[in-house]
């Protein structure tokens, strides 16, 4: 079942606060709700009305992938457009794809983090 827009930013927001290391703020703007893991933007929730969406981090394969599968994902808004998305609601947008895709990013970014930095070590 798709989601609505308030629901899939609230899955997105479960979802990344559950994580370990996770940080979050408004460093850019009240309408942008961040987050972080060692420093990193790896979500940021869009608190507009009239544009209920997420960003996340893709590899650029999945990214285009999702892109040309869900009508809702869209070149990142504020962010590199090759290696972000943006999902809104819309056909096929699931709690479960949201979930994966916020999991997916965090992984990404863990990733690109010095050991040092990375939430439990290496």
């Amino acid at each position: 079942m798709s989601l609505t827009g308030v629901r899939l930013q609230e899955v997105a927001r479960t979802t990344a606060g559950a994580l370990p290391g996770v940080s979050r703020g408004r460093p850019f703007t009240e309408s942008l709700d961040v987050y972080k893991v060692g420093g990193k933007v790896f979500l940021v929730v869009t608190d507009d009305p009239d544009e209920l969406i997420v960003t996340v981090k893709a590899d650029p394969d999945h990214g285009d992938a999702l892109r040309r599968r869900y009508a809702s994902v869209t070149p990142g808004r504020y962010l590199d457009k090759e290696h972000w998305v943006s999902v809104g609601a819309g056909d096929g947008i699931t709690a479960e794809l949201v979930e994966d895709l916020v999991d997916e990013s965090y992984r990404l970014v863990r990733e690109s983090l010095p050991r040092t930095r990375r939430p439990g070590g290496g």
